[in-house]
């Protein structure tokens, strides 16, 4: 890889050029990436196939010559203060094997190597990589979401094996996941709904019912409410800061039918017995999984006495070897209590940092702010719905992070003036 410590241009050949070896691998880079992102709507192990075949991604970008900006240095600092307390932390193990909290802990760290890659990745040239990852990431979305929708409605077969609790998960381990895994996807296909014409438009209507389908059926309350947050958000900024006259009109026109759309779409699943009856079950709090000394909030309580009085962490999923089986389900009490104080707070720091970036680039026009809205919109519901469920092993909110440093890094046109001419909005449904 080449640093660029400006964050423009090198002086020297860029990257694709030179010996054959960099040639090749320099061209190979986006379809491995595609091919990496592609493979995230499969999780049901861990390590997952997102792990092995990143691996090429990282070997065809060192080979290849991508550059490395200073723009997105700050993640990779964060992730070297996080290491050492991170490590520390999983020697305090006492109920499990030291090996299992080691695995735990490269998965995290691996992740968030996949954060730094993607960023300086994007940051290359934001409009044609951003678009790639968003069309790998639609495409698999969908997949899953139609997978899930169809198991749920007992339409396919083996249906068995893309269910949990009664609930859509499809190819990943838990309906939780599943869910907001679609939201980035269903975001940027609302946008070109709005924005767009003919065929493109038709083409994200579709997506976007696949998608919203999808995250219905999964029936997990955080993924319903933070689809909900992230379409008003992208809704807002796009009509507020970017939308022309006409445009805005538009949006309001489809914002009505839309939702009315929605409804009737919500009505027809609710008119299912069992649909009804799960919809009504989820929308409650329960006294056996919410509420009471071992219910989440409980669970959450007690963590965060215990990470108050192990300021060295106690190592992963030791908390589930106490007084409660289950994992305390917020991603910021977690983190204290499995990485220690140092760790846990490079991690918060991280996710702050992330959307500093994002928000203090808003104000500014750029052919990147139209995604930049998007994985704002996406970002700021993912890290709330972090109080309430374990996020810091989903592979899609580190390739979130990844794209915003990575657009925030080129956002002042360094890409554009390198590339050839070709516009930095992502243009997925085009």
């Amino acid at each position: 890889m080449a640093v660029d410590a400006s964050g423009l241009a090198a002086p020297h050949a860029g990257p694709g050029t030179g010996h054959p070896v960099r040639v090749l691998a320099a061209a190979m880079l986006p379809g491995l990436v595609a091919i990496w992102v592609f493979s995230g709507g499969f999780v049901l192990i861990e390590p997952a196939p997102y792990e092995a075949l990143f691996l090429l991604v990282l070997g065809a970008a060192f080979l290849g010559g991508m550059w490395l900006y200073r723009g997105t240095l700050g993640l990779f600092l964060l992730l070297v203060v996080f290491l050492p307390f991170a490590v520390i932390a999983a020697f305090q193990a006492r109920h499990f094997e030291l090996k299992d909290t080691f695995i735990y802990l490269c998965i995290t760290v691996y992740l968030w190597l996949t954060a730094y890659v993607t960023a300086n990745f994007v940051a290359d040239d934001p409009g044609r990589h951003t678009a790639l990852i968003v069309r790998a990431y639609t495409a698999v979305a969908v997949l899953s979401a139609l997978v899930g929708t169809l198991a749920y409605l007992g339409l396919m077969p083996f249906e068995e094996y893309f269910l949990r609790y009664g609930r859509a998960k499809a190819a990943f381990e838990d309906p939780n996941v599943f869910a907001p895994f679609l939201v980035l996807p269903a975001v940027f296909a609302a946008q070109a709904l709005f924005l767009q014409r003919g065929r493109a438009a038709v083409l994200a209507a579709l997506v976007l019912v696949i998608l919203i389908t999808g995250v219905f059926v999964s029936f997990s309350r955080g993924a319903w409410g933070h689809l909900f947050a992230s379409g008003v958000l992208s809704f807002g900024l796009i009509f507020f800061i970017e939308a022309r006259a006409r445009d805005k009109v538009r949006m309001l026109l489809l914002a009505l039918v839309g939702g009315a759309g929605l409804v009737v779409l919500i009505a027809a699943l609710l008119s299912i017995d069992n649909v009804r009856e799960l919809f009504l079950e989820r929308f409650t709090l329960t006294e056996n999984y919410d509420t009471g000394t071992t219910g989440r909030f409980g669970r959450q309580s007690y963590a965060f006495d215990l990470a108050l009085s192990n300021p060295w962490g106690i190592g992963a999923k030791e908390f589930t070897a106490l007084r409660i089986v289950e994992e305390p389900h917020n991603t910021y009490v977690n983190v204290l209590l499995v990485y220690g104080w140092g760790g846990g707070l490079a991690y918060i720091a991280m996710i702050g940092m992330t959307l500093w970036r994002a928000l203090s680039r808003l104000a500014t026009r750029s052919p990147s702010r139209i995604a930049l809205i998007a994985l704002v919109a996406t970002y700021i519901p993912l890290i709330t719905e972090a109080a309430i469920i374990d996020t810091d092993h989903w592979r899609h909110f580190f390739l979130i992070t990844g794209l915003i440093w990575g657009v925030t890094a080129g956002y002042g046109g360094v890409a554009a003036r390198r590339s050839s001419g070709a516009s930095a909005q992502p243009a997925a449904f085009s």
